[in-house]
This record gives C-alpha cells, structure tokens and sequence, in this order.
C-alpha cells in the first residue's frame, strides 16, 4: 500500500505544483493586459483629463482577486487648459490617493472576451480625496446641452460593469473652492461611504431607482467645521447620514454662528446688521429624490423636520449701514430667486425659540422680544415652474408663545408667481399681562407697561412689496404706561410723574371697548418703507393696528409728541426759572450774564449726557465681551 500511496501523492504534488506554475505564468502575462485595458478605460471614459498610475498590481486568478498598491487619479493639466479654452472644461477636477485598492472576485476573462466586468466587491483603504471646484459660466444649467452618459464613454471597450459592493474607509476628503485666482479650504476627515449594486449599462442611466448607477450609497460624516470666506462665520454639526436607499439625509448639532463676540464682530465690521445664531438638534430630510439630484441637478424632498433648535438675531444700532432698498427681498421673492431649482413638500418645526435682540444707540439698553416653543408647518415650499403651475401658494401655519407668555398663532400664504411678491398673514395673540413686553420697550423706548390686561389680539393683512392693507383688533383694559427718565449712575431709571400722568389720562384709551362701550378697530393702509426688510416692515404694519386700538391715530400721535415736549419745557422752564431767582438774589447779574451763564449750563448738560451715554455704551460692551467668553 505505501508505494501506491506515494505514488498517488506524488501525482498530487505535480498537478498542484504544474498548475501553481500556470496560475503563475498567467498571472505574469495577464498584468500587462490588464494594466492596458485599465489605463485605456480610464483614459476614453474621462476623455483623456484623467489617467491612473500605481506601484504595482498583483493579480490572483484562482480567486479572481486584483490589488494595486499607492494607487493615483491624477488629472491632467494640459488637456484641463485646452477643455478651458473649447469651454468643455468641468467644473470640479480630482485628485485620489489611495494606499492600496483591493478588488475580489474580478472575472478577467469576461473583461478580454465578453466586455463585461463583474466584481464581487471593492474595498479601498484611507484614499484621500481633493475635489478642486473653479465654476465655469458656460457650465450653467441653462446654457449647457446633454452631457454624454457615462455608458457612452466606455461602450467600445466594456459592455456592461457590475460592482455588489464598494467600500471607502477612512477617507480624506479635501474641497478647494476657486474663485478669482483665490482658494478657500475645507477638509472632512475620517469619512465612511458604503456602495451597493453599481450597474454601467445601455439602461442603468434611465433607472429611477438608481443613484448614481448604484442602488444603495450610504455616507457617514464626522462632525466638522467650515468657515465662510470672509471669516465672520462659521458653520459646523457632529454628524452627518446619507442613504439612498432610506431616502434619509440627517445632520445632528447643526450650528450656523459668527466667531466673534457680539462686540468684536461689529468692531471689525464697522458697519450695521445682523448678528445671527442658528442651532438645531437635528435637521432630517425624509423622501429626498436623488436620482433628481444627480440627473437634473435638482434638490426635491417630500419632508423636512427641523427639531429642538434657536434662532438668535442680534442687532448693536450704535452702528449704521448706508439705506439699501429690499424691494424684491422677500422670503418667497428669494426663493424664485436661486438658481438651484427645489421643492420641499413641507417643513415641520418642532420646538423652536426664536427671538430678536436689538441694542439702542440712544440709551445703550438691549431689549429683546421671543418666541419660545415655536411649532409648525410650511407647505409647498418650491422655485419649480412645473409645479407652481399646479399650486403656486406657499403656506406656513405656525404656533408659539409670544414673550412665553400669550399663544400666537398665525398663518401665511404667499403668491409664489406674484410679481410684487403678494402675500397674506392672519393670526391671533391670547390672553397674557402686558407688562410681559417690558423686556422689550423699557431697554429700546424708555417706556414702561405699568399695568395692563390684553385679552385677544386679532389681525388680517394682505401685503405686497409695496403696500399693506388690514384690520388689527386688540381687547385688553387697566393700561396704563409710565415714561421714564435715562438710566442714572446707579443703572436706575425713574419715572416722569406728570407726563405719565398726562398720557395715560389724556390720550391713552386705558380699554377696549372703553367705558362706553365704544370699540376701537385697527384700520391699516401703509405704504411700506423701501428700506426696512421684510420682518421689520412685518411689524411696523402691526405697529400701525396697535397705535390705534390705545388710541394713537395720527393726530393723537402728533399731540402725544407736542405734549411730551410742552411738559419738557415746562419742567425745565421752572427748574431754570428757580435757578435764576436764586442767582438774583445771591449775586446781581446782568442779562447777558446769566443768558451766557444759561448757555454754558446747556452745553455742560449735553456734554454730560453724551458722556453718560459713552459710559453706559463701554460698559454694555464690556458685557457682550464676557457674555462671549462665557459661552
């Protein structure tokens, strides 16, 4: 038995070491074909701007199995500068480093004799990615014609290529934006992609059902941070989740803020406007369309959820801007405005605080008016000619608790096709104790709400860019406002006894209806200053209702004005008259003397109000300074 068991071995070890020896010849003289094809693959189906090299390739053909090792996507710089110049140039290049590219199961025979490449599964370990954006306006989506299907590229040398499944881990992704000769960087480190079912063919182009080529793209994003080019802002989130499949886009700890403190940042800027801070929990976008994405270059999904997040609008009016007019500015008006066509079916918020900041120049006070626990929905929020010619109402239909004290609810429809960017709002404020407001008017007016019942505010308005039109109703009673003095030395403020008094009994309607029973309503028709934006002329239109419910129509308003000033003079007509009494008999004085004397004592007074005013600015500012430091 042993001879026959030897022999049997034997002939065993010459097959195996026969046909180790064939896989090695074949191996050996396959690399070169294969590099061939690879390179001439490469080459047609990026029309000659990209080209690979590598290290080495080793090839295992019992297992099917390829690796290439330092493996480059390099582009070519000659044939970029002549694209350029037919105006055939893309508007992205590529730069790909990869240290080693493992590829199983590659059917190399089908690739030489049917044209077909089918892999089981690619896997690419820590590549670096630089994408180099210089945007070319012949590339608009407007002026360029069909660009060709990738299919188109490759026909003539591969029929069909088919991957189950392409792994990147780890990657380095770098984005460099030219614009002018300038480049701003951002780079994303340690991001994960997973691809399923990638299928290049004569029909993978037309599948709905396809991304990309690819059934399944799967994306996750460490948390990263990207400031603006002018370095005022910064954007940043701990995570980002794509999958196609699912449909799903979700960022978490999204931020939107400035670097700066509020000081610091109008210091260098020199200049008025807003200091913005958006914040959300989570951002999900649910229902994306990316085969629309890809194919149109269109942003469509059926919902939106933006959950658990702030909005902070800050504005320091120490610092002036030069008039701009915001004709055309309007929410909706901006919208049709972009150039990425978009559709977002509705947009949920769930618990939003939104409030508005403002700082007086006059008395260097921040008063703040919010809206806490904000929920709603927005409908029908599109720029696409399509469908705006189905529906072209965009509606929000919002609720939250005004100063957290009284429910608001409001609802807004704008004309998305209007060309004075028509829209309408109606809503309703409830009951709440209307001194609440002071954290708003005392800081910005130097008025107080001293007491005060509001019972319901009603409005209805229909407004354009141009021009607002409505009714406001306001039931409240027991108002009664005090008008204060500026803050003193000791950061107190008091109150201006007899115009307070004259206001509230001469002028003010402390109800509504009033004892007689007599109900006031809100009649606006106000013609909307160019300057103002959006939401400031939002409230001054309300403002106008408001006036008139307390009784301030025009002419009260122009005699609350006159008689604030008539009991200023006389104030200070009887404090001076004391004054010079006193002089006269301390010391004769001639006329002159004591009108020069008057004079000197009015500019000390304004020296030293505006002194005051200084003091309180630096000291309002030093407090912003530790507010950011704090946070």
């Amino acid at each position: 038995m042993k001879p026959i068991l030897k022999w049997i071995l034997g002939v065993i070890a010459f097959i195996l070491l026969v046909l180790a020896g064939g896989i090695w010849y074949f191996s050996h003289k396959w690399k070169p074909l294969l590099d061939t094809k690879l390179k001439q693959l490469v080459s047609q189906a990026t029309d000659s701007l990209y080209s690979i090299q590598y290290d080495d390739i080793h090839v295992n053909l019992v297992l099917g199995n390829v690796t290439i090792d330092n493996l480059h996507l390099v582009p070519d710089s000659t044939v970029y500068r002549k694209l350029v110049l037919a105006q055939k140039a893309p508007d992205n290049r590529f730069e790909v480093a990869v240290n080693r590219l493992k590829i199983k199961s590659f059917g190399i025979r089908r690739v030489l004799m049917d044209k077909e490449l089918f892999l089981h599964d690619i896997t690419v370990e820590t590549p670096k990615i630089h994408v180099i954006n210089e945007v070319h306006s012949y590339n608009d989506t407007v002026s360029s014609g069909p660009k060709k299907p990738l299919y188109e590229k490759i026909k003539d040398n591969l029929k069909k290529i088919q991957v189950e499944a392409v792994n990147l881990n780890n990657i380095d992704f770098k984005y460099t934006q030219v614009q002018k000769g300038v480049h701003q960087d951002f780079e994303i480190k340690k991001v994960m992609v997973r691809i399923d079912d990638v299928l290049i063919d004569s029909t993978s182009e037309q599948d709905s059902q396809r991304f990309y080529h690819s059934k399944m793209v799967d994306i996750q994003v460490p948390g990263f941070t990207y400031k603006t080019p002018d370095g005022f802002y910064k954007v940043n989130f701990d995570q980002l989740k794509i999958n196609s499949k699912s449909r799903n886009v979700l960022l978490t700890k999204v931020a939107y803020q400035p670097t700066l403190n509020k000081a610091a940042y109008y210091r260098k800027k020199g200049e008025g406007g807003s200091y913005m801070v958006l914040k959300m929990d989570t951002l999900l976008l649910t229902g994306f369309n990316f085969a629309a994405l890809s194919r149109d270059k269109k942003v469509y999904t059926k919902h939106a959820l933006v959950k658990n997040g702030t909005l902070s609008i800050y504005s320091d009016k120490h610092y002036k801007s030069a008039p701009t007019s915001h004709i055309g500015h309007a929410p909706h008006m901006k919208l049709m405005k972009l150039s990425t066509r978009m559709g977002i079916d509705s947009l949920i918020l769930e618990n939003m605080g939104i409030s508005y900041s403002e700082m007086s120049d006059e008395y260097s006070q921040i008063g703040t008016i919010t809206f806490d626990h904000t929920y709603g929905t927005i409908s029908n929020i599109t720029n696409d000619s399509t469908k705006l010619k189905k529906q072209k109402l965009m509606r929000a239909n919002l609720h939250s608790n005004f100063m957290n004290a009284g429910r608001l609810n409001a609802n807004f429809v704008f004309d998305m096709t209007s060309k004075v960017g028509a829209y309408t709002y109606k809503g309703t404020l409830g009951k709440m104790d209307l001194p609440v407001i002071n954290k708003m008017i005392r800081p910005l007016l130097n008025v107080e709400v001293k007491s005060g019942n509001l019972k319901q505010i009603s409005f209805d308005i229909f407004a354009t860019d141009y021009r607002s039109k409505g009714t406001f109703k306001m039931d409240y009673d027991d108002l009664k406002v005090n008008i204060l003095t500026e803050v003193g030395d000791d950061g107190r403020r008091e109150k201006k006894g007899l115009l307070s008094f004259m206001i509230n009994q001469v002028l003010f309607n402390p109800s509504n209806p009033d004892l007689y029973g007599k109900y006031t309503v809100g009649h606006i028709n106000k013609r909307r200053d160019p300057n103002h934006p959006f939401f400031k002329a939002l409230w001054q239109t309300l403002l106008v209702g408001i006036k008139q419910c307390v009784g301030l129509g025009p002419e009260r308003e122009a005699k609350l004005m006159n008689t604030a000033g008539k009991v200023e003079k006389v104030v200070s007509g009887v404090s001076k008259a004391k004054k010079m009494i006193s002089s006269i008999f301390k010391k004769h004085k001639t006329p002159e003397e004591l009108l020069k004397e008057e004079k000197e004592d009015d500019a000390k007074a304004a020296a030293k109000i505006e002194e005051k005013r200084k003091r309180n600015r630096e000291k309002a500012e030093k407090e912003l300074e530790k507010e950011g430091t704090d946070n």
